[in-house]
């Protein structure tokens, strides 16, 4: 969910401006080209960067949230000193490159997306104002999900792998592995129901959460909490330290209300490799067994305080990033 963070973060963004009618080569669709990959350039990139900041308490959070035996009877922080002592400096890093390959493509759907469910809502169904953004959130994140939901398996299964008890040795080998053992092309997208049960609730109220604040912040103290773009003076941003605070309380109420769907995906997306693979091969079936052996705390929201924890330096970088790209981009 970390992933759809950062990402619905980044496309709760002002609308992009409409692009002038500039002189010389080129018509309008080949600018519209440049523009959207553009826009893909900056959003994949800050992502990336967001990611790769948190990406120590990822792999952590998957540890404690699939009751790994080397970890499970650890702590967030005791798990963090843990893992570089039995597994090396890298071991806080593993899973990260299928990560990588997966935020990018993740956080420029989830824009595009937005801005194109936006546009659809408003002009077909006539709603606008926060609902129109609640919506349109929920169905870019969904889309989003869907499209890259393989690569985020693949980390997953990377990411739970202990030094010394590898099944997989890379990523090809993760794809090939799952595919010839787990039902070809559907074993790539255990899991996808929680997934997609979790992300609507949690990109839309991400979308609907920091949308409100930004509106209201700049609305009522635009001096204060505002300023203006380097790129465009006419464009009014908040300021670093107020994205990352309404990034950080999006996140926080959005995960608290989705967290349990998190957990049952990821135990559902490391299948075989768990031994009570057989009594989670549902969805129901897993948040029966987590809340029967685990309970609530220990189990439907095991790992909670870790992300958020990592909700405030993932706001910060995917923001203060992604600020400074669509400037280098001239996206404003």
């Amino acid at each position: 969910m970390a992933a759809a963070a950062a990402a619905a973060a980044l496309a709760a963004a002002d609308p992009p401006p409409a692009m002038p009618q500039a002189a010389g080569a080129g018509g309008p669709t080949t600018r519209r080209d440049f523009y959207w990959l553009r826009s893909f350039l900056a959003g994949g990139i800050a992502g990336c960067c967001a990611k790769t900041t948190v990406a120590p308490l990822d792999r952590v959070k998957v540890l404690l949230q699939a009751h790994n035996h080397h970890y499970k009877h650890l702590g967030v922080f005791s798990a963090l000193r843990a893992v570089p002592q039995k597994e090396g400096f890298l071991g806080l890093y593993k899973g990260n490159g299928a990560m990588m390959i997966r935020i990018f493509p993740y956080g420029a759907i989830q824009f595009m997306a937005f801005e194109h469910y936006k546009t659809l809502i408003t002009t077909k169904l006539g709603i606008s104002g926060h609902v129109h953004r609640l919506m349109a959130g929920s169905m870019a994140g969904m889309t989003a999900v869907i499209c890259t939901y393989p690569l985020d398996m693949v980390r997953v299964r990377l990411a739970f792998q202990v030094k010394g008890e590898h099944t997989y040795t890379g990523i090809i080998h993760a794809f090939k592995t799952i595919y010839a053992k787990e039902g070809g092309f559907f074993g790539f997208y255990r899991g996808l129901m929680p997934t997609i049960l979790g992300m609507a609730p949690y990109a839309g109220v991400s979308f609907f959460t920091f949308g409100t604040l930004k509106s209201v912040g700049l609305s009522h103290a635009p001096t204060l909490l505002g300023r203006p773009s380097s790129d465009n003076p006419n464009v009014l941003v908040l300021k670093t330290h107020v994205n990352l605070l309404c990034g950080g309380v999006a996140g926080a109420i959005a995960q608290t209300i989705s967290y349990p769907f998190d957990v049952t995906r990821r135990r559902m997306q490391l299948g075989t490799v768990l031994p009570e693979f057989e009594k989670c091969l549902t969805m129901r079936d897993t948040m029966k067994y987590v809340y029967g052996h685990h309970g609530i705390r220990k189990g439907l929201y095991r790992g909670l305080s870790l992300n958020y924890i990592r909700c405030i330096p993932s706001q910060a970088v995917a923001f203060t990033t992604y600020e400074l790209m669509k400037q280098f981009f001239h996206l404003n």
